[in-house]
């Protein structure tokens, strides 16, 4: 059983642009809370959410590929 390198280092660039989104969606949601009076405070805030829904969703992803990797998973429709 051999590890694809490829689709291992596909992996953790998906866990380095998870670890960057799962600093930028709170600081995003904390700054739109911090000024609710501010007219921007909606946009902001839907793109905060939007920001940590991303980071969730790009986890769950960055897990898959990297167990896809290491358990050698190819896929059955080529």
């Amino acid at each position: 059983m051999r590890t694809d390198k490829e689709l291992l280092v596909k992996g953790v660039k998906f866990i380095a642009y998870t670890i960057a989104l799962m600093f930028t969606a709170p600081i995003v949601i904390y700054q739109a809370f911090k000024n609710e009076g501010h007219p921007m405070y909606w946009p902001v805030l839907i793109i905060g959410l939007i920001l940590a829904i991303g980071a969730i969703s790009l986890g769950f992803y960055a897990i898959k590929t990297i167990m896809d990797a290491l358990f050698n998973k190819k896929d059955t429709t080529e």
